[in-house]
């Protein structure tokens, strides 16, 4: 029985198995438990296996991959097509093994413990933030019912709100008040423990010096640069900077058929984290380029003549996630001069 390639389909504590030899006949269906799986692998010869991009698949493709393994992280959704009438964990299994298989089939980068871990912090920021948009927004709901509006600013809704507990004859009950104190500490907690994150992440910006080179360029600062190193894991994944733009869904969706081309707005695909970052990135630097005249703030400022303000930061977030690409595969420094000139 010669294995040469195995779809392996990840859970909590029952690991599905399906093996195929050279000719793609099925020769191995096993079920094992969490803790025999590296053993099993470790008895097996070196082969190509497959696993889906879920929760845990870093770890075990460092883990098979330790054992002699060439192990290949793929999508769910491009494992889908493949799986056989109905699903369940072993049809999952030979789905993933086919679609291993498959020569022009697309994979996820893998990552490294480092990277996991920066991606750990920017994942636990961006829950903070979330909870606090939220207590922001109920704070200006529970205030609206008693005739106190606050525009949606959250400077503005902090100087509000602390007038608004330290005054008295603006018809709030006591209870109302003493809620609003506790949302107001709640609050300062969540301001001190995005600040504790934010610190961070700066903290990892000054000792990479990847991060630094991506951080000259225009629209991307720490939060941008980290996320994207901790991302982009092996950059051999990528042909060229388009790839690395479509896959996070910055290209336009295409629906073409009879010889007609239709293309959308943008496919919105991959990591939104890291589109939104770039995006946001992107309307910032738009703004900074009004009335400068370097060569890039002109191409920006006829760019934004042009093409409404989310097309044309669409546009440059599109644009500097291919320099993005172009900087960490070549290992070279931010050129502004040699951006305008591709344009």
């Amino acid at each position: 029985m010669q294995i040469v390639r195995i779809g392996l389909d990840l859970a909590k504590y029952v690991f599905e198995v399906h093996g195929v030899d050279s000719r793609g006949k099925a020769v191995l269906r096993k079920t094992l438990r969490r803790d025999a799986v590296s053993r099993f692998f470790a008895n097996l010869p070196p082969c190509l296996v497959g696993v889906e991009a879920s929760n845990g698949a870093h770890y075990w493709a460092k883990v098979l991959t330790d054992l002699g393994h060439e192990v290949r992280l793929i999508s769910p959704q491009f494992v889908t097509p493949y799986v056989k009438s109905n699903k369940n964990d072993r049809n999952d299994a030979e789905a993933i093994c086919e679609a291993v298989g498959r020569p022009s089939m697309r994979f996820v980068p893998p990552k490294s413990a480092d990277q996991l871990a920066v991606q750990a912090i920017h994942r636990i920021r961006r829950r903070l933030v979330a909870d606090r948009v939220r207590l922001v927004n109920q704070i200006r709901g529970l205030l609206s019912e008693h005739g106190i509006v606050i525009a949606r600013d959250i400077s503005q809704l902090r100087r509000r709100l602390a007038d608004v507990i330290g005054r008295s004859d603006d018809g709030l009950s006591e209870l109302v008040r003493s809620l609003m104190r506790d949302l107001q500490t709640e609050m300062a907690d969540l301001d001190l423990r995005i600040t504790s994150y934010d610190r961070r992440i700066r903290e990892i910006f000054r000792n990479s010096e990847p991060c630094q080179r991506l951080g000259k360029i225009e629209g991307i600062g720490p939060v941008t640069a980290t996320a994207l190193i901790a991302a982009v894991g092996d950059r051999s994944c990528f042909k060229n900077g388009r790839q690395f733009a479509a896959w996070l869904g910055l290209v336009p969706k295409q629906r073409s058929s009879g010889g007609r081309t239709r293309l959308y707005g943008i496919s919105k695909r991959g990591d939104r984290y890291l589109r939104t970052l770039l995006i946001h990135g992107a309307r910032a630097a738009l703004g900074r380029a009004g009335g400068k005249q370097d060569p890039r703030s002109l191409w920006l400022n006829k760019l934004r003549q042009r093409r409404h303000p989310n097309i044309a930061a669409v546009a440059l977030a599109n644009k500097n996630a291919r320099i993005v690409w172009a900087m960490l595969a070549g290992d070279t420094s931010y050129e502004p001069a040699l951006t305008v000139k591709a344009t």
